[in-house]
């Protein structure tokens, strides 16, 4: 298990705020808005029961509106403590921990948690509820028979070989952060092809392809574009930066329409939200560290 706040890459770029200015002289003064730049320090920690509720906010839309057992899949994440980080405000007391129901503390780990990410193996979570719906959800909204049968083979034939990469994380959550959390994961997942306690385990983690479920903007042929439209030459906007290079290196994926309400920018209005399935080479993790390394760097 990591220790609280390594792979936190500080000093951060701070975060900030806007506030309206409170001088009652000056009318003017009372509408003009200044930033007020608040530091603050975000931590990676192992997940834990107690943060059910905010890992549960964070994947609330996961399989879009799909009615499913998403309580017992943010469980099966907490669980899973060898592999697996939370990111929340550094500074958190661990000792606040309730006795609620789903390990809940009643306390503020809805505002805490910012983001997750682990990797679940599909063979060995088969039998749980939640996995056997998101199977069924992947086959019901992948239209292409092709793109199905390789769909179908990786979920049950070479489910024992396929990790399940889960990352979700809120909009203010530092950019800055997100190559040491998937530096932070796929350590963990080489370590524990040696460190856990069995054999069985150990192979678990030996994946050869990563299955990921993310959502893009994708240019809406039924709009026309709009003077006001950033990207609008761009026929796909990535809303995770990793995404983008995960789409590089996937052998194949495809994409779905989502049926979630969605609030679009007004920059994004010529576009529509998709999800997107993604499967990316376990051999080709380095160059997703490095690709990503520097496209975070080149946005810095």
């Amino acid at each position: 298990p990591k220790e609280e706040g390594i792979g936190n890459p500080k000093p951060l770029k701070p975060t900030k705020r806007i506030e309206s200015s409170s001088d009652d002289e000056d009318d003017e003064e009372e509408e003009e808005q200044e930033l007020e730049t608040v530091q603050a320090d975000f931590g990676f920690f192992d997940p834990k029961p107690g943060d059910f509720h905010g890992a549960k906010l964070l994947l609330q839309s996961y399989l879009d509106n799909e009615p499913w057992d998403l309580s017992g899949f943010v469980d099966l994440v907490l669980n899973q403590t060898t592999v697996g980080t939370v990111v929340r405000l550094d500074g958190y007391d661990d000792d606040n921990e309730g006795d609620g129901d789903n390990g809940s503390s009643g306390g503020d780990d809805d505002e805490d948690l910012y983001g997750i990410v682990t990797a679940l193996n599909l063979k060995r979570y088969a039998e749980h509820k939640c996995i056997k719906e998101l199977k069924k959800f992947l086959l019901g909204v992948c239209r292409d028979e092709n793109t199905k049968k390789k769909l179908k083979l990786l979920l049950e034939e070479q489910a024992s070989q396929v990790g399940l990469l889960v990352s979700q994380r809120f909009v203010n959550c530092p950019y800055q952060l997100v190559p040491p959390l998937y530096d932070a994961l796929f350590d963990e997942v080489s370590w524990a092809t040696e460190d856990e306690p069995t054999q069985e385990l150990r192979d678990s983690f030996r994946f050869k392809s990563y299955l990921l479920i993310s959502r893009i903007y994708e240019r809406d042929p039924n709009k026309p574009k709009g003077k006001r439209s950033v990207n609008q030459d761009e026929p796909v906007i990535y809303i995770k930066a990793e995404d983008e290079v995960f789409h590089e290196l996937s052998t194949w994926s495809f994409t779905f329409p989502v049926h979630a309400e969605q609030l679009v920018p007004d920059n994004l209005k010529n576009y529509r939200q998709m999800g997107q399935v993604l499967v990316v080479k376990a051999d080709d993790v380095p160059k997703f560290r490095e690709k990503l390394k520097s496209l975070v760097a080149a946005e810095s």
